[in-house]
């Protein structure tokens, strides 16, 4: 016997169907929706780090360049005549000064705090030299047209007491400069800080 019904009989469970499929779809469509929105995230971070690694690499190459500078400077920079140049010779030690000098002469030159902090992390940007401005050097722009710093670097140069063999320590005597390169990236609030020690006329003693 076939099992005849009226046309009403069939709408509840069509309407049912339906409403079940249309509720499968909107799973189906919210998943993907979420695998997507996760995929372009990964994408943007991804994105993101390799542009903060790049800035990074940027400020360090600058503040390697501002260690290079400083290392000019202490030999003589533009003019091994000048004022500046004779701040660091030994009848010179005058123009390194607590707190970083700001003249023309001794700007960016600190005198050594003893048991105190060192001068690099209390200097601000006023009493730092800038690159280039006693050995004349210039920054050189990248060949494939890459980004270039925000700011040029500057650095600081710190007066630091040695001791020869049978001295105090605290006795002063010989001295080595340490310098402090503050490098900057492309993008605000990238940089990097590198130091140096350096033994004046006749090369570095050491990299910390």
């Amino acid at each position: 016997m076939r099992d005849v019904r009226r046309p009403a009989d069939w709408l509840p469970r069509m309407r049912a169907q339906a409403g079940a499929a249309l509720l499968t779809a909107l799973f189906v469509v919210l998943a993907v929706t979420m695998v997507a929105l996760g995929m372009a995230r990964i994408a943007f971070d991804a994105e993101r780090g390799a542009r903060a690694e790049r800035d990074r690499a940027l400020a360090f190459a600058a503040a390697e360049a501002g260690l290079a500078d400083a290392e000019r400077d202490i030999e003589g920079g533009a003019d091994p005549a000048s004022l500046r140049a004779s701040m660091f010779h030994d009848d010179g030690a005058v123009g390194f000064v607590p707190g970083c000098g700001r003249d023309v002469a001794n700007l960016g030159l600190c005198a050594y705090s003893q048991g105190g902090p060192p001068a690099w992390q209390l200097v601000d940007v006023a009493a730092t030299a800038p690159y280039g401005s006693y050995t004349g050097a210039v920054l050189p722009v990248l060949p494939y047209g890459g980004p270039l710093p925000l700011a040029p670097p500057r650095y600081v140069i710190e007066l630091m007491p040695t001791a020869g063999a049978g001295e105090d320590a605290g006795s002063g005597g010989q001295h080595v400069f340490r310098i402090t390169a503050f490098g900057y990236g492309a993008r605000a609030g990238t940089m990097v800080v590198l130091q140096s020690v350096y033994r004046g006329v006749g090369g570095a003693v050491g990299q910390p």
